[in-house]
């Protein structure tokens, strides 16, 4: 038996094709949501399986005790997409990578001489769901005393502004999502992110970007950092990194690590670093193509259409790139229309407590896109 700790949606799929998914009755749903950003590719991609089954067929795992040549090759294929030299480290999940960056973060401020080192967040971020990771959340759901005693050292404010009013000796890092997926798809502003890394510089202090979500072209450029023309000290990855293999990395420019401060069994294995190669490479054709950039236009387009047609249910539409909300005017509508979608086959997602979450695949294609927001205005339409 499961455990209860998902709601599970009653709908089971058995196949996929681009950005069509097939549930066992045969039925077809337009995919919106990607498997929460990690379809970057959509599924069924030929080149991205014929990889994975090549390199089934040789070499799945060896550990991290030897030599990985594709993980050394997917360290420099970042490095070269950031246009910056980093150091890399490779894990399974979006949670594991932020993670490593906490350890780097408390390491540099321990090589600082602080005793207590702090690490701050912002409210309404998500940055994963192990202890720590959960207390960096700064949501305070995800902090039920179930779970208590929590580690120390966490702190998060309610803006940057706040952030930068707090810092002090024992601060060693401040952590970033510059969307905020699971906070309502909320895009920080700009020029305050560039001032806080001007301030954070100065003083020595981390930047972190947490790019589980919005990174690898998610938001139009490989990395968010990238739009908002900062260069962080730490980045972490996972989601579209792998296509749909399990795949979490953390990239920053210190290398303070020693043999043994770190680790990973699975981290960056044959298998991950192979689709983790393959996804990059037809991702970066397609932004080299300009197709990217004319699927984030036309999608904008149908979203500022439907939100235009519904104003009873629609506030706005928030986001960047193929990183995009709804903001619904009554929260209670919220999962009407998850549901409703469902209903005329169309996968959508929520996020915080009144927006309409929509993660496509990167390479859906136009006919795919007309077809889902068909459908997404007949759902709509039926509650208007």
């Amino acid at each position: 038996m499961l455990m209860k700790n998902y709601s599970r949606v009653n709908l089971a799929f058995k196949k996929g094709f681009g950005s069509i998914l097939i549930d066992e009755t045969r039925r077809d749903f337009v995919d919106f949501s990607s498997g929460i950003g990690v379809c970057s590719l959509g599924h069924g991609h030929k080149k991205l399986a014929k990889t994975i089954s090549k390199q089934a067929s040789n070499l799945l795992h060896t550990s991290n005790i030897y030599q990985i040549t594709p993980q050394t090759k997917l360290a420099e294929k970042i490095c070269k997409l950031l246009k910056s030299p980093y150091y890399l480290f490779f894990a399974n999940s979006g949670a594991e990578a932020n993670e490593c960056a906490i350890k780097l973060a408390k390491k540099h401020g321990f090589k600082k001489g602080i005793k207590e080192v702090e690490i701050f967040s912002l409210s309404n971020s998500f940055h994963g769901r192990t202890m720590a990771t959960l207390k960096l959340t700064g949501q305070d759901k995800f902090h039920p005393q179930d779970f208590a005693p929590y580690p120390q050292g966490f702190r998060f404010f309610d803006s940057i502004d706040e952030i930068i009013t707090n810092l002090n000796d024992n601060t060693a890092a401040v952590f970033i999502e510059l969307v905020q997926g699971e906070g309502g798809i909320n895009p920080l502003d700009k020029k305050k992110v560039q001032n806080l890394a001007k301030i954070l510089a100065q003083k020595d202090i981390l930047l972190v970007t947490d790019e589980v979500q919005c990174g690898v072209y998610r938001t139009g450029e490989f990395v968010t950092s990238q739009i908002y023309d900062i260069e962080p000290d730490i980045i972490t990855f996972a989601k579209g990194l792998g296509g749909g293999v399990a795949i979490g990395a953390c990239a920053s420019k210190e290398d303070i690590f020693e043999a043994g401060d770190h680790g990973s069994t699975f981290g960056g294995n044959f298998l991950a670093s192979s689709a983790g190669l393959c996804v990059l490479d037809e991702l970066q054709k397609l932004k080299n193509s300009g197709k990217l950039d004319k699927t984030i236009a036309n999608f904008t387009k149908k979203l500022d259409k439907i939100a235009k047609k519904f104003p009873n249910l629609i506030e706005k539409r928030v986001g960047l790139g193929l990183m995009q909300g709804l903001v619904l005017k009554d929260n209670t509508n919220l999962n009407k229309i998850f549901e409703n979608a469902i209903k005329f086959r169309v996968l959508i997602l929520k996020s915080g407590k009144a927006t309409l979450r929509f993660l496509p695949p990167l390479n859906i294609s136009q006919k795919e896109i007309n077809l889902g927001f068909k459908r997404l205005e007949k759902a709509l339409s039926e509650l208007k």
